[in-house]
């Protein structure tokens, strides 16, 4: 098995032209001739990740969010990513990226309005033949904000989520924004939905929404996008039930005191 071979796997899932054209997705590091006996898929391309993946004797890293978004003028050393580029290199560790693609058109926002039980889902704001961002949907019965933020701690192993609205609120219709989410507030709102889930809502973009109506639950950017190492495993053991995965599952960046 090669690194080309995998990719094909991933890429017949999320076609990188769903990609937004602002993203940085595919191999971004590695030779796609390599031969490829053990997988590693995670988030995020951190030092940690990268460390396992070498200690696990990975001879690929799939990554949620590209490892290079911007421009880079060299690489060495003196860097966080130069260091991360030259760890992978020297261990001879392709990298690659589904981010938008896989947003879009890949399982992210239907995989999890089906964690939260979403009934008759539908795609929250299209992009690209039929396919986009979110999905809106009823939830299984009538809650509450309070109710709602709960169900999310449960079903995504929160501990706590951020939550603009009344507690009291009762909400029918949701809508689910993995990752980063105030892009969709106003189509959230167009569309009906009483409560977006997702992450990164700023103090300013929380008031407005509240003001127009929408509760928010702010599940953090990893605390949904999180399920993107179990998906992409299943996904390749779908095809090579024998082959080698390790899903390197990684705690928030932050804490709470």
């Amino acid at each position: 098995m090669l690194v080309r071979d995998i990719i094909n796997i991933l890429e017949a899932q999320s076609p990188p032209e769903y990609a937004e054209s602002w993203d940085n997705v595919g191999l971004l590091c590695g030779r796609s001739d390599r031969e490829v006996k053990r997988i590693a898929v995670a988030l995020d391309a951190t030092i940690d990740v990268i460390e396992s993946a070498i200690e696990n004797n990975a001879d690929m890293l799939v990554t949620h969010h590209p490892l290079i978004f911007g421009k880079i003028n060299r690489v060495n050393d003196r860097t966080v990513l130069g260091r991360k580029l030259l760890k992978l290199i020297e261990s001879g560790i392709a990298c690659y990226a589904m981010h938008t693609n896989f947003d879009t058109k890949g399982g992210m926002a239907k995989l999890a309005g089906e964690m939260l039980s979403v009934k008759n889902a539908e795609v929250l704001e299209e992009t690209r033949d039929g396919e986009g961002l979110g999905v809106i949907g009823l939830l299984e019965r009538t809650m509450t904000l309070r109710e709602v933020a709960e169900l999310t701690k449960e079903r995504f192993g929160l501990s706590e989520v951020l939550c603009f609205g009344d507690p009291d609120t009762e909400i029918e219709k949701v809508a689910v924004c993995p990752g980063s989410g105030k892009s969709v507030i106003d189509v959230s709102i167009a569309k009906g939905a009483g409560c977006l889930i997702t992450g990164d809502i700023g103090h300013h973009d929380g008031i407005d929404a509240m003001e127009a109506g929408l509760s928010i639950i702010d599940a953090s950017h990893q605390g949904l996008e999180k399920i993107f190492t179990g998906f992409i495993r299943d996904q390749v053991l779908g095809y090579y039930p024998d082959f080698e995965v390790l899903s390197i599952d990684t705690d928030r960046p932050y804490i709470v005191i």
